[in-house]
């Protein structure tokens, strides 16, 4: 880990040259969710190649890019699209961005990624914001030794999503009149989709929800320091006694169905967040 603090200050100073302000929040836009960035104000658009250390994004719906500017009036900057373990990428090159949002000013993490539903309680369009995490996917980015300038050596995990904000967005659905549930998503390497016994075994152990990122993230976030906000988008239903083949156009297309329902707890979750700093 030791090298890292250098990439993240080369990172961050690239990404300065483009764009000068100091983001409130960071944010990631998981697998059909980058409409979200057609909206930021004033963008500017750096794709991923032009930043140092950064890696390339080749998942489906993922389009590879860093977009700084405004949402309602926020600084913020956006990951429209990620990294993911099973493109074959260390996960401390996985969640450098992250470390960069924080070295850019962010001190907080708002993520979001489509995931299949193993309680039997949701449904195709759902969201779910995330109360808790299981990590499955054999390693973790602290791993090494570690850089006291970037965070503590044990970082307590008793919370990794701040209780302020799962409240607020739980208020903000039920003001909005929609549906957010409140749950714990596993993280798996993939890419291949779990097995009836593999989606047995995860809802056994406590899991609502099952995806392929988003914990690492989050794992670096708390390291850092930074407050954050997690939603998953249910996109199919995993149930292994009902199970059908998961088609990837099917699964984009519903998540960008939930799109004005992931909007409207993002943005409401932004503005608490604005008012903090």
């Amino acid at each position: 880990m030791l090298e890292l603090y250098d990439q993240i200050e080369e990172a961050a100073a690239a990404i300065k040259k483009h764009w000068k302000e100091t983001p409130v929040a960071g944010i990631i836009l998981g697998t059909g969710l980058g409409n979200l960035a057609e909206q930021i104000e004033s963008p500017v658009a750096i794709d991923y190649e032009e930043i140092p250390h950064f890696q390339n994004s080749t998942a489906v719906g993922h389009r590879g890019r860093l977009v700084c500017g405004r949402l309602q009036g926020v600084p913020i900057v956006a990951m429209e699209g990620r990294f993911h373990q099973y493109e074959g990428y260390p996960l401390k090159h996985i969640t450098l961005p992250v470390r960069v949002m924080k070295a850019l000013g962010a001190n907080t993490l708002l993520v979001t990624h489509a995931v299949g539903g193993m309680n039997p309680h949701y449904k195709p369009g759902d969201i779910m914001i995330i109360d808790d995490q299981i990590n499955l996917m054999g390693d973790n980015p602290l791993v090494g030794v570690n850089d006291d300038r970037l965070g503590p050596r044990f970082p307590d995990m008793s919370a990794p999503y701040t209780p302020e904000l799962i409240d607020l967005g739980l208020e903000i659905a039920r003001r909005e009149n929609f549906v957010a549930h409140r749950g714990v998503m596993v993280a798996v390497t993939g890419p291949n989709l779990e097995t009836r016994a593999e989606y047995r075994f995860l809802r056994l152990i406590g899991a609502d929800v099952v995806g392929m990122s988003t914990v690492p993230e989050v794992i670096v976030a708390v390291h850092s320091g930074m407050r954050t906000f997690g939603l998953s988008v249910v996109t199919d239903m995993c149930l292994p006694d009902s199970l059908k083949p998961a088609v990837v156009e099917e699964i984009i297309a519903v998540a960008n169905g939930a799109e004005p329902k992931l909007r409207a707890l993002l943005l409401g979750v932004l503005a608490h967040e604005a008012e903090r700093s």
